[in-house]
């Protein structure tokens, strides 16, 4: 079977490996298709290579159906389709003893800390794996781990029907908040610099504003009755992203950083302060978040079809991750079958 993989120096290969025959308490799965996300293109860029082991099988976001068990597989059957939450833990730090098992001290992200999905053939452990409803595409079942990220966000805002809710970012997560937001019922602005992610949000029926060309505290001071948003969400990266979301929150608004800032950046506290706001991180998801995600694609609440840029073959995964990174692209396929 064919993987691709990582190898140093910003370089992508396509090698030919065995499969892994499960042991027990895992399941063999095909890969139907693997995501590719912002955190594989820093794993291409060198930012990880303290936690990845070369030549590291990348890719978390997938979908697939199981074709091997092993020994004490009770509860999943070899024909069932699944996806997978691409997180194992200790079980014995302090997060794990008080429950946040999804951010333990030594998470293994798969995908990253162990190799990942960008394969033909992939063996995991039966904890991870979650169940696919017939009704739901393999295709679009692929989207389950991103979509997860932005449920998991928006539940850590407690996000209740009705609220003003500004996201900074339309970058893929960004959308997929502002569509999860939508969904529960908040009225949702989103602040966008790319034209090409502005129109294409427009498409799913989105508010979208130019934050350069536009004077946003007018602009949320209109929206809101001066009131400023109840909720922000901080999905950019940048540092006038964290200034745009704390200045634009009400009295006791909440902003949920969602973005991973590779230095840390100014807040501005006396704000924090002034007005009593909450600050919310939010990492990875929990099974909870996973169900979800799952749910809301398959009863059509998302436009997954639209949010599909493209599929490629892993043989083209050079190109397709070229393609993600242009800025034209909102969501890549691999099509980990195609060419086995």
């Amino acid at each position: 079977m064919h993987a691709a993989c990582y190898v140093g120096d910003q370089t992508l290969t396509v090698i030919e490996t065995d499969p892994r025959r499960p042991e027990r308490g895992e399941v063999q799965i095909d890969v139907a298709y693997t995501g590719i996300c912002g955190t594989d293109l820093h794993v291409l860029h060198g930012a990880m290579d303290s936690r990845v082991t070369m030549p590291a099988v990348l890719g978390h976001e997938m979908s697939g159906t199981i074709t091997a068990t092993g020994a004490d597989v009770t509860d999943w059957s070899v024909g069932d389709r699944v996806t997978v939450m691409p997180l194992a833990w200790c079980g014995h730090c302090p997060a794990c003893r008080a429950g946040h098992t999804h951010i333990c001290h030594n998470l293994n992200f798969l995908g990253i800390d162990s190799p990942g999905s960008m394969q033909a053939s992939w063996t995991v452990s039966q904890d991870v794996l979650v169940a696919l409803p017939p009704t739901l595409t393999l295709e679009h079942s692929a989207l389950a781990e991103p979509t997860a990220v932005a449920v998991h966000d928006v539940r850590r805002a407690g996000l209740r029907e009705g609220e003003r809710t500004l996201v900074v970012g339309g970058g893929p997560i960004g959308v997929l908040i502002a569509c999860v937001a939508r969904a529960a019922g908040a009225d949702v602005l989103t602040l966008e610099l790319s034209a090409q992610r502005r129109e294409f949000a427009a498409t799913l029926g989105l508010r979208t504003v130019d934050p350069s060309n536009a004077d946003v505290a007018e602009l949320v001071a209109e929206w809101t009755a001066g009131a400023g948003v109840e909720v922000a969400f901080e999905v950019s990266g940048a540092v006038a992203g964290i200034e745009t979301a704390i200045q634009s929150l009400a009295v006791r608004g909440r902003l949920v950083v969602v973005a991973i800032h590779s230095t840390p950046p100014p807040v501005n506290l006396h704000r924090v302060f002034w007005r009593e706001l909450t600050l919310i991180g939010a990492r990875v998801y929990e099974r909870a978040d996973f169900e979800e995600a799952v749910r809301l694609l398959a009863a059509g609440a998302l436009p997954a079809a639209q949010l599909i840029t493209r599929v490629d073959p892993l043989g083209d995964v050079a190109a397709a991750f070229a393609e993600l990174e242009s800025g034209r692209a909102m969501k890549v396929l691999i099509d980990c079958q195609a060419g086995n």
